[in-house]
């Protein structure tokens, strides 16, 4: 896709409606290279239809399972004929969790050779962890010519313990331990929801996972997993942070549905603290942004249950036209800066210090060219456009569509004025 493709956006109109989140993108992402683990049918449902999910399923079909959308949301997968430890397809290397499938091939076939990953390009993706957790349960692991390779005759339970909150190199631990003999320990985990659904899959399907979602997490090789089942992607927790910014952004009333508010706490404590109301239901959420002026505020992003490195941008669009000045420390990746040029061109007084942006709100933004470098940019600039007076036209629109399902569809039914188009 070329940069010729673009959004336009006219800003100054109030979200409101109701909207329903996707499926999680992360757990799409991981449950689907953890199926060619699992020998029978699996009905997967809430997939969303992003680039991303495409590449993996077309990846999926290149190693011998098979695939079909049997409905809107909803993928039949059988991995029983999966033949080949080799994920070769070169369209792996624009996705992070392209890692997947080592964890689900190695543990399968005790080997697995797969394209390097890739994603976006804010910050380098070191897979240390990765390895570490792989070579603890027994593998050799190699990372040349734009592969990573991993093999061994055995794997063996072990314990692992993690020098960070690794999401990618956890659920890449559960996975490969799934298979193993004996009993994997992981200290140290990550928490985020999407690996508490990754455990919750694999369980259905014959693992035996215990303690995900908190910082120990034990699993118990077993000898298969047979599916037969069906199994529904957890909501969005991303998207949905997205669109309650973008609801507050504009001042808008939006009821959001499909959501599981408890994954919103950071989020909502934050929006509350600015003057935003927010009402959680048992599974829908309302943002009302009745305020002249958003108030200003503090966050610093942290792992899963601490406010989201995934909704910095977005918010730091937010804090760019709130009372007073503001500051975001970057927790995660402290390279996640790269939209700061952008919101600048549309007027926003935002300087770095360190791994800090200072943010000194203005009255409003005005509307301008921009062309965001990675996915969460790219939300943050539509949010952006959504709120600024004039009209914003938005670039490089293949990291939305990696990320985000139907999201300008979605933004049209809250009353957006918002075309994508050449």
């Amino acid at each position: 896709m070329s940069t010729e493709d673009r959004i336009v956006v006219k800003g100054g109109k109030k979200l409101e409606g109701d909207v329903t989140v996707g499926g999680s993108k992360n757990a799409a992402v991981a449950i689907i290279c953890a199926s060619a683990m699992v020998k029978g049918k699996v009905f997967l449902e809430n997939v969303p239809r992003i680039t991303d999910i495409q590449v993996l399923l077309e990846t999926l079909k290149q190693i011998g399972a098979s695939v079909q959308w049997t409905g809107d949301k909803t993928v039949e997968v059988d991995a029983t004929g999966v033949n080949s430890p080799i994920c070769d397809n070169p369209d792996l290397s624009t996705l992070r969790g392209s890692y997947y499938f080592v964890g689900s091939l190695l543990g399968r076939f005790r080997q697995a050779k797969v394209v390097f990953p890739g994603g976006c390009n804010f910050a380098p993706r070191p897979i240390d962890q990765h390895v570490y957790a792989f070579e603890t349960l027994g593998a050799s692991v190699e990372t040349t010519g734009g592969y990573i390779t991993a093999k061994t005759k055995k794997l063996v339970g072990n314990s692992i313990y993690f020098d960070n909150y690794s999401v990618g190199a956890t659920i890449n631990s559960i996975l490969t331990a799934t298979l193993a003999e004996g009993t994997t320990t992981i200290e140290n985990a990550n928490r985020e929801p999407h690996v508490v659904d990754v455990a919750n899959f694999l369980n259905m399907m014959g693992a035996d996972i215990k303690g995900a979602g908190t910082n120990a997490i034990r699993i118990k090789g077993v000898k298969e997993l047979t599916g037969g089942r069906s199994y529904s992607i957890c909501p969005d927790m991303i998207e949905a942070g997205t669109l309650m910014i973008a609801a507050a952004a504009t001042k808008g009333t939006v009821t959001l549905h499909n959501v599981m508010p408890e994954h919103m706490d950071a989020l909502s404590m934050k929006l509350t603290e600015m003057g935003v109301t927010v009402e959680a239901m048992d599974d829908s959420i309302t943002v009302k942004a009745n305020v002249k002026r958003v108030k200003n505020t503090n966050i610093k992003t942290m792992p899963y249950p601490g406010f989201p490195t995934d909704l910095h941008p977005q918010f730091a669009t937010l804090l760019s036209v709130a009372d007073g000045e503001s500051r975001i420390t970057e927790g995660v990746f402290p390279t996640r800066f790269q939209y700061v040029e952008q919101l600048q061109k549309l007027g926003a007084n935002i300087q770095l210090s360190g791994e800090s942006a200072i943010i000194k709100g203005v009255p409003k933004l005005i509307g301008a060219p921009v062309l965001p470098t990675d996915l969460r940019a790219a939300a943050a600039m539509v949010i952006a456009g959504l709120m600024a007076e004039g009209q914003t036209t938005i670039y490089n629109l293949e990291y939305l569509d990696r990320g985000y399902e139907d999201f300008i569809k979605k933004l049209q039914s809250l009353k957006a004025v918002i075309e994508r188009g050449k």
